[in-house]
């Protein structure tokens, strides 16, 4: 059988077992409601626009601004061509925020991850990494063992004795790297950053936190994992997203020691042999970082809106994940299951994905809710109501 017939078969085998995704359009910008092509005007709860920073003025109107003074972007690698000094005054500005004495944007945090790992390990290094943790962490991980033969290892989810039982394995490594999600994304769960600091400094080990889901949304001014234990300043190495709170366009960066991104610099391939971001992303990007400086309530109303709808989904007799994050799963099982509840849902007005295989473990599926500064409470009680009509339907409450 031809290539092509083997993937139309694949792909026919999705729809048979209700497990394929279909994109759907917007034509508005991204925000508490959006106009869907087809559906007209919905609330979308699966979106990571925490702090509703997509279509905020400034920010627009930064990327535009970029767009004249800059053009449309670098056209080659920064350390070839040149750097624009948005990149460098973007990069300011998120090292501060997350406590760190430098940082480096890539163009994603997938790559960020990717350019960390390959680069800081070899064949007498160690990486230990968390069950759960974000597939951009686990591609990087396996990128490193092949490319560096580094070692690797894996402990259960949160389970400090299991990273012990790890890190003591490991004794003879020369570097250690423990490397962990700040919030996990599909539980929506914090990271134990006490627990993992202090082992970390027992061992001698470095501390990596990929704070994608929590940059600009824990800590009381949204300054991640870090700043929500008290923490600023303690952690090793973080990487983070810019597409997700912090404006939602795209990009990534890592921070940490000067000596570290300078390290990445020289030596990290995305970084080598990649573009820059595009000045629009930068700008805009480093509006909202300001913007979010600005307005700590953002922060403390994206949380109201995050506790009102899990206690609220409660009363309905739904069982979601228990959190304090604006990330609230609701477990189904089935992966097919999973998903005609999002289409439900999306009959009803409701934005909300329904997520399974091998995006989590089999029998572990569910819808995952996102909650976001820019819902108003009449956005959230019409979810709700959704929620309860559906529920009913299918028997879940």
């Amino acid at each position: 059988m031809s290539f092509m017939g083997q993937l139309r078969d694949e792909l026919a085998e999705f729809k048979k077992e209700g497990v394929y995704k279909r994109l759907n359009y917007l034509d508005s910008p991204q925000a508490s409601r959006v106009k869907m092509e087809g559906r007209g005007d919905v609330v979308i709860l699966s979106s990571n626009n925490y702090l509703g920073l997509c279509d905020v003025p400034e920010v627009v109107q930064a990327g535009k601004a970029a767009l004249d003074h800059w053009g449309a972007g670098t056209a080659s690698v920064r350390f070839i061509c040149g750097t624009f000094t948005v990149h460098r005054d973007l990069e300011d500005a998120l090292a501060t925020f997350v406590g760190c004495e430098s940082s480096l944007t890539y163009v994603s945090c997938w790559n960020a991850n990717e350019g960390l790992c390959p680069t800081v390990l070899g064949e007498a290094d160690v990486v230990i990494s968390d069950q759960l943790n974000h597939a951009s962490i686990i591609d990087a991980i396996r990128l490193a063992k092949t490319i560096t033969k580094c070692q690797t290892a894996v402990y259960k989810h949160s389970d400090m004795a299991d990273l012990e039982e790890k890190l003591r394995a490991a004794g003879k490594a020369r570097r250690k790297l423990i490397f962990t999600d700040g919030i996990f994304s599909m539980e929506g769960d914090i990271a134990r950053l006490p627990d993992l600091v202090a082992l970390a400094r027992k061992h001698d080990a470095v501390l990596a936190v990929d704070d994608s889901h929590a940059t600009g949304v824990l800590g009381k001014s949204g300054r991640g994992t870090a700043e929500h234990y008290g923490m600023l300043g303690e952690i090793d190495v973080i990487t983070s997203t810019l597409g997700k709170a912090l404006g939602g366009a795209a990009g990534g960066f890592t921070a940490g020691p000067l000596a570290l991104t300078d390290y990445l610099t020289q030596r990290s391939r995305p970084q080598l042999f990649s573009n820059a971001l595009p000045p629009t992303v930068a700008a805009s990007a480093l509006a909202a970082v300001r913007h979010v400086t600005a307005h700590a309530e953002l922060v403390t109303r994206l949380h109201q809106n995050a506790r009102y709808f899990r206690e609220q989904l409660l009363a309905l007799g739904f069982k979601p994940l228990p959190g304090d994050t604006p990330i609230v799963p609701v477990i189904l099982g089935e992966t097919a299951k999973a998903i005609h509840m999002s289409e439900l849902l999306l009959a009803e007005g409701v934005f909300v994905t329904g997520f399974g295989y091998p995006v989590v473990p089999q029998g572990h599926a569910r819808v995952r809710c996102q909650l976001s500064a820019a819902h108003s409470r009449d956005d959230l009680d019409f979810a709700l109501r959704a929620f309860k009509k559906v529920g009913s339907k299918l028997g879940l409450i």
